[in-house]
């Protein structure tokens, strides 16, 4: 899940380093699924919702993200949404961080390539290196 930074987050950086203007990251991230990927403005996705689906809590640390050295920064332990029930949650073709478990801003969305079908009774995870994000 490698994707783009959202307008938000990219407002809240730049201030920070243009302006000093203080931002503070979010102690505890929030992971999504996404049956509609959400544009850069936080808007347009659909994100999953029922048969026992929530946003994954993550601590924000160097434990759970590791310091980047390469203008890189993924997930070293795997990000487990537990097993869809009833229907199952769909086709997830995107997923993203939130700063809150409902609502909140979008932090980082990118696509799942391949999409994977999150079908009832199957755990759903993301892998250790599954996510990545990149600052070029």
């Amino acid at each position: 899940m490698a994707g783009f930074k959202s307008v938000y987050l990219s407002n809240k950086l730049l201030g920070l380093v243009f302006g000093a203007t203080a931002y503070t990251p979010p102690a505890t991230l929030y992971c999504a699924l996404f049956t509609v990927a959400p544009t850069a403005a936080g808007t347009g996705g659909t994100e999953v919702s029922g048969s026992g689906y929530a946003r994954k809590a993550v601590t924000n640390n160097t434990t759970n993200f590791p310091t980047p050295t390469t203008q890189q920064v993924s997930n070293t332990a795997i990000i487990d949404f537990g097993t869809p029930t009833g229907a199952g949650w769909g086709t997830i073709v995107a997923g993203g961080w939130y700063d809150a478990s409902t609502g909140g801003n979008l932090l980082y969305s990118g696509p799942f390539s391949p999409s994977r079908v999150a079908s009832a009774g199957l755990g759903f995870y993301i892998p250790i290196g599954g996510f990545i994000a990149t600052e070029l």
